[in-house]
């Protein structure tokens, strides 16, 4: 499983937030548990979100990769 939760506010990643703007931050997080409950995988799953080219960012718009669907492994 993988979809995407994308703010309507325009910032280009995540290094753009601050306290002014930073309630959207929370209120993605609130979707991505209440989708992950009504997918049936709230037991498990992975949030992601790249910042610059370094990091494999391509799309500058803020977004976030919700993972699940098998065994995730760990960052090494």
């Amino acid at each position: 499983m993988h979809f995407l939760v994308v703010p309507k506010l325009h910032l280009d990643s995540a290094a753009a937030l601050s306290e002014e703007n930073a309630a959207v931050v929370g209120h993605i997080y609130a979707v991505i548990a209440k989708l992950a409950g009504e997918m049936g995988f709230a037991d498990g799953y992975r949030v992601v979100t790249n910042v610059g080219a370094l990091a494999g960012q391509t799309v500058h718009h803020l977004h976030f990769h919700v993972l699940s669907g098998k065994q995730l492994g760990t960052f090494n």
